[in-house]
């Protein structure tokens, strides 16, 4: 990683959130959120090549990367409460406006920070962050049967096990070879520190809340109509590009973009990523 990528922490509310920063301070921000079962670590690569022309900002959520919250804050792990940590972080950085970024969970977490702040949100890039029910691939039908039956939650930790984690980086890639094997090793290794696969089980049982609100976000989309770049790995068999498409129901003037790759993109088509995001915000005049 470029050198002019700064390693940070700051409280929130006793939450020790992990950020990555890069780029000069009075440029433009860019907020980039991360999902499962990753962390900020999978912009690596990205943040330099942006840093350029922009401010970039990458937390790691809490109970992801090297975010860590005290045992007896009793943290509740639902989609509100990361949002809530979000929001607070932008605050207390004095973020103003920015640009967000949001993937996987980046995108249930980064839209109710749209929601709670409409008027910071510069432009959206959904980078395979779904908002719609035709978004969801075959991946979630195990999901949805915990979703209608709780007791089935020993059921499906297998989803924090290393084959399902390491799957999601090479499944649609044409080269799946290329992909540097820290990437997933180090998802895992975090993954399964202790008591992890159980933050990630409410995680996955609290995921039916955020569909509960997509009807809240798509209003969102249709009050304010941001400037929303969806770019999206096309063979992605988590969330599917229907759901790219589908941003063109409430924002007629989004851009679709997909690329050859899966659910993690960024690894094999960075250049085609970082191009046309480029190329989104400077028509967009950030």
């Amino acid at each position: 990683m470029s050198s002019n990528v700064t390693i940070n922490h700051i409280d929130i509310d006793r939450v020790s959130v992990f950020y990555r920063e890069a780029g000069n301070k009075d440029a433009p921000v860019l907020l980039l959120l991360h999902g499962f079962p990753t962390s900020s670590f999978q912009f690596c690569n990205l943040i330099p090549k942006l840093a350029g022309k922009y401010r970039v900002i990458a937390p790691d959520l809490p109970g992801f990367g090297f975010t860590t919250v005290p045992d007896d804050l009793k943290f509740q792990y639902t989609f509100d409460n990361l949002a809530a940590t979000i929001i607070s972080f932008t605050r207390v950085l004095g973020l103003k406006k920015f640009a967000i970024y949001i993937f996987d969970y980046g995108a249930p977490t980064g839209l109710r920070l749209a929601l709670a702040r409409p008027d910071a949100i510069t432009a959206i890039i959904s980078q395979n962050g779904n908002a719609f029910e035709a978004g969801f691939g075959e991946f979630w039908g195990a999901l949805r049967e915990y979703w209608a039956d709780p007791s089935k939650r020993e059921a499906i930790k297998f989803l924090t096990t290393m084959p399902v984690t390491k799957s999601q980086y090479v499944d649609g890639e044409a080269n799946p070879d290329a992909i540097p094997p820290e990437t997933y090793h180090l998802d895992q290794a975090l993954l399964d520190r202790p008591g992890n696969a159980e933050i990630q089980l409410d995680l996955f049982f609290d995921y039916r809340n955020n569909v509960a609100l997509y009807p809240k976000f798509h209003e969102y989309f249709r009050q304010h109509q941001p400037p929303l770049l969806a770019i999206w790995g096309k063979n992605d068999p988590i969330f599917i590009p229907a759901g790219a498409e589908a941003f063109k129901k409430v924002l007629p003037n989004a851009e679709i973009h997909l690329v050859d790759g899966g659910h993690f993109p960024l690894e094999n088509h960075l250049e085609e990523i970082y191009v046309e995001i480029l190329r989104f915000l400077a028509r967009n005049g950030i």
